[in-house]
């Protein structure tokens, strides 16, 4: 999926969102959306999130997501809160 399409799922209330999912919540990926896809928190990766990784002034890699989710598919994606909500 590309950044264009996750970007602003949850806007208003990411904060919020963040808040409510944990590992083991049942969640719903890219909610809203064309791409919507269920699946559980497996990692919660928010110490790391958000940072990009440069060397010599270079970027390496962009920033990580926050929340690595196990799809029902048996895939597997990482998501920002943007991006995520709570299975109903």
């Amino acid at each position: 999926m590309s950044e264009d399409v996750a970007t602003g799922v949850n806007d208003s209330d990411s904060g919020e969102i963040a808040e409510e999912v944990a590992v083991g919540s049942s969640v719903i990926v890219y909610p809203g959306t064309d791409e919507e896809l269920h699946g559980t928190v497996v990692e919660d990766f928010a110490d790391l999130a958000g940072t990009a990784v440069e060397v010599a002034g270079e970027r390496i890699v962009g920033p990580a997501r926050r929340w690595a989710v196990n799809l029902d598919d048996g895939g597997l994606v990482f998501v920002d809160d943007d991006s995520i909500a709570l299975a109903a």
